[in-house]
This record gives C-alpha cells, structure tokens and sequence, in this order.
C-alpha cells in the first residue's frame, strides 16, 4: 500500500485536491448573489451584465469604480457574464474552478522549489481546505482574490524556472539557455503585471521573491572560490561576495518594485477618488496601530481555530476601545517573539524566518494602517499570507517529532484529523453563503454589537418582501449605532414599504439630521409626505434633494407633480423645462409638461409639447390620451377623432370616453 502511494503520489495528490475542492465549494452553484459589493460588481452594473464588448472592455480598462483599478478582474466578470448569463450560478462556477487551479498551482510551485512532495501537498490541502478562505472562494465579489493569486502562483512557478537557468548559465553558454532565461523573466514579470491589474494587493511579490531567494531556493549562498583562501581571507571574501550577490538580486527585482510602486500609487488616488479611504479623524493613527496589532494576532488564532467566523468584524472607537492595555502588550509580545525565534533558528531552519516574513509581509497592505473597508479584519485578506504559516507546520511539525519513534504514523494520523475537521468547517461555513438572510444573520451571531451585519440583513430581508423582518433588523442597528445614517435611511424605506408613513417620515428626518445633504433621504422623505397628503412638505423635500443634486430627475419629476396638486402651474412648468434641459429626449417630461401648459390655459403649447413626447416614442399611450381631450377642449374635434382612432386600434378603454365627448361636443 505505502509503495503503492509513493508510486502514484503526483497522481492522488492532485487528484485529492481537485474532489476535495469540489466537495466543499460545488455546493455554490446553487447560491444567489449576496448584498454586500455583488450589486456593484455584478447584478447591478450594466458594464459587466452587457456582456464582452468593446465598450465594455474600455470601461473595464479606464475605471476605478469601486475605489480600484483592477482591469483584468473586471474583463474576468465581463467574460464570465457573456458566457454564463447574468445568473449567479456561472460566477461561483468561475470562482470555484479559480481556486482549485491555485491549489493546484501552489502544490506545483513548492514542489519545484523545495522538492519535498509531501510537505508541498500538506500545505497545498490546507489553503484548499481552510475555513478562512471560503470568504475570497464563496463570495462573488471577490473574484479579484482568486484572480490574482492565480496570477501570483503563475509568477512563481515562472521564477522557479528563471532561478533554475540562471544557476546553470555560467556553467551552459548555450545561447538556448539564455533566451530561456530572458523568457522565464519577463513571463514572471507579465504576470505580476496581471497580478496587479486584478487586485493591488500583490504589491508584496517583489520582497516575496527575495524571501524565496533566501529559502528554499538557496540564491544568497556564496559561491565556491576556485583557491584555497587563509580563513581570515576566506570571511572577508564570502561577506563581500553575500554583498555582491545580495545587490544583484535587488537589481534584479528593480522592475518588480517599479511596477509595486506605480501600483501602490494609482491604488492610492484611486482610492481616495472614490471616497474608498476612511477619514483618519475616525479611527486616529494609535487607534489603527492597536487594531493592526490585535488583527495579527486574531489572524494566528483562527489559523488554529476557524470559528465564528464573519463576512464582517466591527471597526470603531468601541471596538479598539474594548482592547486594554495588557491585551495590546500580549500582542506585541506574541509578533515579537515569534520573529525573535524565527530569527534565532535563522541558519538551520530558514524555512521558519521565511514563512514568518511572508505571513507578516503580505497582510501589511491590508493591515489597517491604511483603512479601507472598515472592517477590524477581514478572513479573505489571509488568503495568500496564510501560505506562509502553513510552510512553517509542514515544514517545522515533522522536524519537531523527528525523534519519535511511530513519527510516521503520528504524521499520517494527524494530518488526516486535521485535513478532515477543516473540511467540515469549510463546508459549513461555505453554506453560511448561501444568500444574503443566511450570511448576516449569520455575522449577527457570532459578532457582537455589529451594526453593519445587521443593516445589510434588513436590506436581504427587504429584497425579498420580508419587511417586517427588514425594519427589526434595521431597529438592531440603529440601536447599536444610533448614528448609522445609511440604517436610519434603509428603515424609513421599509416602513414606507409597509405605508407606515408617519414612521417613515421620522426615520428620514433621523437620516437628514446625521446627513445633512443627503439628497435621497430628502427625495423619499418628500416622497412619505405625498402618501400623508402633506403636498407642501413634500414639494419642500423634493425642492432640497434637487438642490443638493441637481441632475437628480427622479425629484424633478415629483416636485413638478407637487407644484400640480398645489396648482402652483407656472412652478411645475420651470420644473419641466429644467427638466428636458437634463434630459432633452425624455417623453414623460415633455407629457408631463404639457399637464402644466394646459393648467394655465396654454392649450396649443400643451398639445405641442405632447406632439414632441410622441416624436419620442409614438406608441406613448398617456401622450395619445391626454392628445385627444387636449384636442377636443382645443375646438379641434377632427384631430381628436384622429387621436381616438389611435387609442382604439390600441385597444385603450379611455378610447369610448373620448368618443362619447367628441359626439356631445
């Protein structure tokens, strides 16, 4: 049986971790899209839904919609909607397939590297398997995650090849082996490129590549000298040689560092263009620092307990306040004592200092130091550092029982628990994914105080009609944070949903008061005040929304409705105007205008504009009606005739009405 294994090792590796990856993500090809970033970069945008195009493709190229420049990830959502449709089932497939690719890749690269099957294929099951990473693989919106880790890998494995050239290149002068060389280079800097353009987090690859240097690939070792040197000598030349070596590797990876700070750059402005970066007033500098500190540290303790875990943990002055002093110390001391052993074992065990910095290193960009998200943490930011903690056990568990006598088995035994309890907490938490009701109702109870889980669950509940169940949750959140502007917005909606428009109308007025100029509180505050038949409050309203946002046609369209029933008609006819300013090819306001001519007795500037809203769209069956009475009070019998010839081959029921007046008339 062992030889059996060992025979076909490649074979059962790759094969374990194709069926493992699918046996805990198939299930999402039944899963919906959540509310949480999945409108923006899928359901709700109209770039991606269109299909592959060339207008699409410019877009993806030209904008930093959602605070990033990230092209290539969204050509990869493009794609996948013009191949799949526009359901959700074809973006979890992508996602999924994504990320058995880059377990298989990982496996490939550390085997290559180090050699070592079986501490290559441990790690390689355990970013597979992982709970923490269901976030980066379950969720849509994180396509950028799976993408460009691919990327990652592929730069790798192209490296390994490079490394392997360049050692034999003074030894081979084949002209062969140096265009290989050249190759194997700019491949691995082609897909750093693409490794940026999906997701700015790989700016971390170039100080990675030095680590790998460092261990397994063994590049900063001295070369042999040709003569026997005194060993006073011999120290002299090997730190000057280590110096040497050491500056060309860092010539060497100049180009990286160019395109990691170019990246770091538009990543910056881009961010700050779409308000993406959180004021520094919130969360101060100390504040961010201890919560850094408290995020290595909780990332480190869900490595060996994946539980409770949540699509979302709290960020605030509560939150960082809740940490004391000591906490803070033990923190310190933990990261510090870590890197002091590592550091220690530095020249018999490098793969820990390695592993170690990588961890470290490629979570510095989304640390918090910066904020971004909001979020104290996030599961999906591990999905890459986490590779570096997993080469320290596979590599540091077997050295440290080495003088175990049952080893072997002991190795075998555990790492089959081990591989079997992540694989039911991943596919539990997998299904926590299911739907946007089920992943925060979720968040809700295994976080506390979480404003935002509880917000983002009415908003699943409200798209599902379940209102009732919409206003409790966003109840919770405004209880917890009373200043949750957004939450007191989302629940004026739902009560207006429910017509409970008196608790609208609070709810609205609770949101303005947060946020004064928020223009879509003031429009469906005016909006509650219709259905309370409280004209004028609503026309002041709809009046403050265009104030705030003057292309904001929705408000136009209601303000002149307000001005009719207030018969303030010479108002409602300059709201019209206004409005065909903005949107000169708009039927419905040219129909509406017409109301407003008509009303002050303007009846041929009326019926022209209703001509103008029918050059628009001629099947206008609201313009044909109101046509013909306009016709018909106009004297013009003959032309209303016309127009109710029209409205009958149409089948209208107003068409008889109109008939029945012409013939009295």
């Amino acid at each position: 049986m062992i030889r059996f294994i060992n025979k076909n090792s490649l074979v059962l590796i790759y094969s374990f971790l194709i069926v493992s990856t699918l046996l805990v993500y198939w299930q999402t090809q039944g899963f919906d899209f959540v509310n949480y970033d999945d409108s923006f970069y899928v359901y709700e945008n109209e770039h991606v839904l269109k299909g592959l195009s060339l207008d699409s493709v410019i877009w993806a190229f030209t904008t930093n919609y959602q605070g990033y420049w990230q092209p290539l990830t969204w050509l990869s959502l493009i794609i996948n909607s013009h191949l799949f449709g526009p359901g959700a089932g074809g973006f979890h497939l992508i996602n999924v397939l994504l990320h058995l690719v880059n377990s298989l890749l990982l496996f490939a690269v550390l085997k290559k590297m180090t050699g070592s099957v079986w501490k290559s294929a441990f790690v390689a099951v355990l970013f597979t398997l992982h709970p923490m990473h269901v976030e980066s693989v379950a969720w849509i919106a994180e396509r950028k995650d799976v993408l460009s880790t691919l990327f990652l890998f592929l730069s790798l494995y192209t490296y390994t090849h490079y490394v392997r050239f360049a050692s034999i290149i003074d030894k081979v002068k084949a002209s062969k082996t140096k265009q290989n060389i050249n190759v194997f280079y700019f491949l691995t800097l082609l897909f750093f490129l693409c490794g940026l353009l999906s997701k700015p987090m790989l700016v971390t690859l170039p100080f990675l590549l030095l680590l790998l240097d460092l261990w397994p690939l063994g590049r900063f070792n001295p070369v042999n000298m040709n003569k026997p040197l005194s060993p006073k000598k011999q120290k002299i030349s090997a730190s000057q040689n280590n110096v040497s070596i050491t500056n060309n590797l860092i010539i060497e990876k100049l180009p990286f560092f160019i395109l990691s700070l170019v990246s770091g750059i538009i990543t910056f402005f881009s961010q700050n263009a779409g308000a993406a970066i959180l004021d520094t007033d919130k969360i101060p500098l100390i504040g961010r620092i201890i919560n850094a500190l408290a995020s290595y540290a909780s990332y480190i303790a869900k490595l060996f307990w994946p539980v409770r875990l949540a699509v979302n943990y709290p960020l605030n002055f509560n939150s960082i306040a809740a940490i004391s002093w000591w906490q803070t110390a033990l923190f310190v001391l933990l990261l510090v004592g870590i890197t002091f052993l590592s550091l220690v074992f530095w020249k018999k065990r490098k793969y820990l200092s390695v592993g170690w910095l990588w961890f470290l290193g490629t979570l510095v960009p989304v640390i918090g130091f910066i904020q971004f998200t909001g979020s104290a943490y996030a599961d999906r930011f591990t999905y890459i550092p986490y590779i570096g903690l997993f080469i320290m056990i596979a590599w540091g568990v077997p050295e440290l029982i080495s003088s175990w006598s049952y080893k072997n088995h002991a190795l075998a035994i555990g790492s089959a628990v081990v591989i079997a309890l992540l694989g039911i907490l991943s596919f539990q938490q997998t299904s926590v994914w299911k739907n946007g009701v089920t992943l925060f109702s979720h968040a809700t109870r295994v976080t506390v105080n979480n404003d935002f889980a509880y917000n983002n669950l009415g908003s699943a509940h409200e798209k599902l009609g379940q209102l009732e169940d919409a206003v409790a949750a966003y109840r919770k959140a405004v209880q917890i944070n009373p200043d949750f502007n957004q939450a007191y917005y989302n629940l004026g909606n739902a009560y207006s949903g429910l017509k409970r428009y008196e608790a609208a109308v609070t709810a609205y007025q609770q949101a303005i008061t947060l946020q004064p100029d928020f223009a879509n509180a003031y429009y469906n505050l005016g909006n509650a005040y219709m259905n309370l038949s409280a004209t004028k409050e609503a026309a002041e309203s709809f009046a403050r929304a265009i104030e705030l946002k003057n292309d904001f046609v929705d408000a136009y369209f209601a303000l002149g409705s307000a001005y009719l029933d207030l018969n303030a008609n010479q108002e409602a006819l300059e709201i019209y105007l206004k409005l065909i300013e903005i949107n000169p090819n708009s039927e419905e306001a040219y129909s509406d205008m017409s109301i407003a001519f008509f009303s002050l007795g303007r009846y041929e500037e009326a019926i022209g504009s209703l001509k103008k809203a029918l050059e628009i769209k001629p099947d206008y069956i609201g313009a044909h009606i109101n046509l013909g009475f306009f016709y018909l009070k106009a004297g013009d019998k003959k032309a209303a005739l016309e127009e109710y010839k029209i409205l009958k081959a149409y089948g209208v029921q107003q068409a008889d009405q109109l008939y029945e007046m012409i013939q009295e008339q």
